[in-house]
This record gives C-alpha cells, sequence and structure tokens, in this order.
C-alpha cells in the first residue's frame, strides 16, 4: 500500500518534469532517478546527513561515465576530492547517458535499506528506453557496465567509516541547563552523534571550518542568551502568514509526529538535502543543460550537501547547545511550542543554514549569481511554490526559515550561514583550480 502511493506521487511529478526538460532522448530521465531515490529515502526516513552521503555515492559513478566519454565534462579524478578513482569500462562500447541514468539507480538499490524497491523503477526506465528506440542488446551492455560501476562505488563507500557508525556509542545527554535534551512529542534520541568520522569529499578534515563558539547559555534575564531566546519566543508568537508559510515550506523533517491524545502519528518528509537536489533539477531543466551537465551539476550539489552536513555536525556535537523549546519551557512558558517541531540533535549550528548556504555557493558558481527560479519541491507535501532571485536568496529564506519555526536562535543561523559559506566558497575555489567553468547559460 505505502509503495503505491509513493509511486502515484512519482506518476504525478513525472509528466510536470517532462514537460520542463528540453526535448532530447535522455535529460527527461535523470530528474525521474533521482526522485525515484529520493521517494526511496523518504519511506526509509533516511536522517539529513545520511541522505547527504546516498545522494552523493548515487551520483558518483554516473559523473565518472560521462566525464569518461565527455570531454567538455571534468574528469572527478582532477577535481582533488578524497574519492579513489573508477575504472570505467572501455569507451564506445556502450551508450553512456543509459549506464549513468541506471548506475544512479543501481547504486541507490545497493546503499539504501530498501533499495529493492528502485527495481520498479528500474524496469519502468528499460520499457521507456526501449519505446524510444534502444535496441535490447544495447540495453544490455548499459546495464552491464552501470552494475559494474555500481559495484565499485559501494566498494569505495564502504571505506568512508560508514559502516563503524553503528557500533559506536550513541549520544548520552549531558548534565547541566546548557545541553541538549531530547525533546518533545517523541523525545527521539540524538541523531548521528558520530557523524563527524565520516570521510569528507573535499574538506580535508570535519573540523576544517570550525564555527566561532556560540553565545554562552544564561538564564539571566540581562543576558544576550536570554535576550536571544526571548527573541525566538515572541517570533513564534508573532508570526505572519507569510512567516508561517516560509517556515513550513523549508520544514524538510524526515519524521515529524503528530499527537492526537494518546494517538501519535508520524508524518515523513523529504530530507534538507533532497530539497537541494529538488532545486538543483529545477535549475538544470530551467538551464536547459543536456544529460552529461545535468548529472555534474547534481554531483557536485551533493558533494557540497555532504561536506557541509559533516561540517555541520561535527559542531552541533561538540557545543551541544540546548534548543529554544526546552529553555522557554523551563524559564519562561512551559505550555509554550514552537510552530515546527523541534529537530533530535543539537541547536548550533543551524543545519539548514550551513547546507543550503554551501549549496547555493555551488549553484551560483555554475549558474550565476541571478539564476531566477520557481521552486516546486514541496508541492508533494500540498504546499505552494515559492519564486526566489537567486540561490543564495532561497538559502537565505532557508536559514531564517529556522527562527519562524521556532527552533534555532539567530546566531545558529548567522554564523552557520558562515560556516556554509566558507565549505562552499572552499569546493568552488577547488573545482576553479581544477579547471571547471561555469555553464554557458542565460536566463530571462
Amino acid at each position: 500500500m505505502m509503495r503505491s502511493v509513493y509511486l502515484y506521487i512519482l506518476a504525478l511529478l513525472v509528466p510536470i518534469a517532462a514537460r520542463a526538460l528540453p526535448q532530447q532522448p535522455l535529460e527527461k530521465h535523470l530528474q525521474t532517478a533521482i526522485r525515484a531515490t529520493s521517494i526511496v529515502m523518504i519511506h526509509d526516513v533516511v536522517n539529513p546527513p545520511a541522505a547527504s552521503r546516498f545522494y552523493a555515492y548515487s551520483l558518483r559513478g554516473a559523473y565518472a561515465l560521462v566525464a569518461a566519454h565527455n570531454e567538455s565534462i571534468i574528469s572527478p579524478d582532477r577535481l582533488g576530492t578524497h574519492l579513489e578513482p573508477l575504472q570505467i569500462p572501455k569507451v564506445g562500447d556502450y551508450n553512456y547517458q543509459v549506464a549513468a541514468l541506471f548506475c544512479i539507480l543501481k547504486t541507490a538499490e545497493i546503499l539504501l535499506p530498501s533499495g529493492y524497491m528502485l527495481e520498479e523503477d528500474q524496469a519502468q526506465l528499460k520499457s521507456l528506453l526501449m519505446k524510444e528506440g534502444l535496441k535490447e542488446s544495447d540495453l544490455q551492455k548499459a546495464l552491464e557496465v552501470a552494475d559494474q560501476v555500481a559495484k565499485q562505488v559501494v566498494a569505495q563507500a564502504a571505506s568512508d567509516n560508514y559502516s563503524k557508525l553503528s557500533a559506536m556509542r550513541r549520544y548520552r545527554p549531558l548534565k547541566g541547563d546548557a545541553y541538549w535534551y531530547p525533546t518533545p512529542p517523541g523525545y527521539m534520541e540524538g541523531v548521528e552523534p558520530n557523524w563527524n568520522i565520516i570521510t569528507p569529499i573535499f574538506l580535508d578534515s570535519c573540523s576544517q571550518f570550525v564555527p566561532a563558539e556560540p553565545v554562552p547559555y544564561s538564564s539571566r534575564e540581562d543576558s544576550p542568551f536570554y535576550k536571544m531566546t526571548m527573541e525566538v519566543y515572541e517570533a513564534v508568537n508573532g508570526l505572519t502568514e507569510e512567516q508561517k508559510l516560509i517556515a513550513s515550506f523549508w520544514d524538510c523533517n524526515p519524521f515529524a509526529i503528530n499527537t492526537s491524545g494518546h494517538m501519535m502519528i508520524g508524518f515523513k518528509k523529504i530530507s534538507p538535502g533532497g530539497h537541494w537536489m529538488g532545486i538543483t533539477g529545477i535549475a538544470v531543466s530551467k538551464a536547459n543543460l543536456n544529460l552529461d551537465e545535468g548529472i555534474l551539476a547534481h554531483t557536485l550539489v551533493s558533494f557540497a550537501l555532504m561536506d557541509a552536513f559533516i561540517s555541520c555536525w561535527d559542531e552541533k556535537y561538540r557545543s551541544n547547545r540546548v534548543r529554544p523549546e526546552t529553555v522557554i519551557n523551563r524559564l519562561i512558558d512551559k505550555r509554550w511550542q514552537p510552530l515546527l517541531q523541534t529537530p533530535p540533535f543539537p541547536e548550533y549550528t543551524s543545519g539548514h543554514s550551513v547546507i543550503s548556504t554551501a549549496a547555493a555557493e555551488v549553484l551560483s558558481f555554475l549558474l550565476g549569481d541571478s539564476f531566477h527560479f520557481t521552486d516546486d519541491t514541496e508541492v508533494m507535501f500540498d504546499l505552494p511554490v515559492r519564486t526566489f532571485t537567486s540561490f543564495r536568496s532561497a538559502a537565505n529564506e532557508a536559514a531564517i526559515s529556522r527562527l519562524y519555526g521556532g527552533i534555532h536562535y539567530r546566531d545558529a543561523i548567522e554564523i552557520g550561514q558562515q560556516q556554509g559559506r566558507m565549505v562552499g566558497q572552499y569546493i568552488v575555489n577547488r573545482l576553479k583550480r581544477a579547471g571547471l567553468r561555469p555553464f554557458d547559460v542565460s536566463t530571462p
């Protein structure tokens, strides 16, 4: 039943993507493959940092395939990442673009807990390609290559320390009012307290861009911390309808719990990284990028998201700061609730601020500082579209949305943006040194 619901949502989205894409042979299938991966992550309730990792590795092999066949696509081996080169099968013996599309799905199929759900998406893609004129023999060759490359990517992913997480010590709340403690209604334990052991893509280490220390905790009414807490309290109590809409649009909580009496109902949504992958797809379509360029854009954004989450999570469990909801209930109003459900991990820095800003820096480099676009990523969750004049303006809105939602203090937002900007600009500088140039696009 659940699988049919997800497929129905995907079926509604595919025609929209197809109309927005240029009428070229394979471009329309890229967004379908990435959305299918997102749907499985929603099903599995993949947490935000883990989702960024799955996107990065799912696209890794596809990027290597197109770069090996298209001289205009810079090789991933020139970017200076921590990733080892992949062995790409002999050029010219197969349709590399078809192989790249299936490599995305096959890699995700292996990596994701419910990756088997992607078998049906692969079957649908095979059928569509055959109807579009692809010979069965050519399809089989491409599938074999996709399988070979996907297995290499999965083997590479196994060396980034992810497999060690399950055996590591889980989060244990520290004594003291200044430290994070699980929040209602689910009182869920801290998400990925050891994520800083994951090997980054570009960054030298998880602590390469350690942000400034947060404003120190204090219950004194004249203290900077108390004043920041009051700002959150008053902001939520006085929200305009537009601010409520902004907060909901950028909520991106993979698993929110609603209570009704003694019953709790869970609602699944796309992750913050998934939202930015959606924005990337929208931009790729509007810029009329070809398949190879689209794969490059998605991969670089996914790499930036993964590194930004690693940097952010390193700080979250170092400062381990208490959330506004806990402090407000303790010191100001014991019945107060934020507009959005408080996420289950420490407050500082704001994850949305860090990862949105980093992604926006990469997209601004690739497509320009004034790229106008309409974001319909949240339509599937019954939220209206929002239009932005640039990627940075979207990132700014994503950041301030966390204050409107009542789940972050202002310093976590603003310093989080600084942290994300440092990560993003570092990656962009690496891309420039490798010889990557922005796409040649013009937007109205």
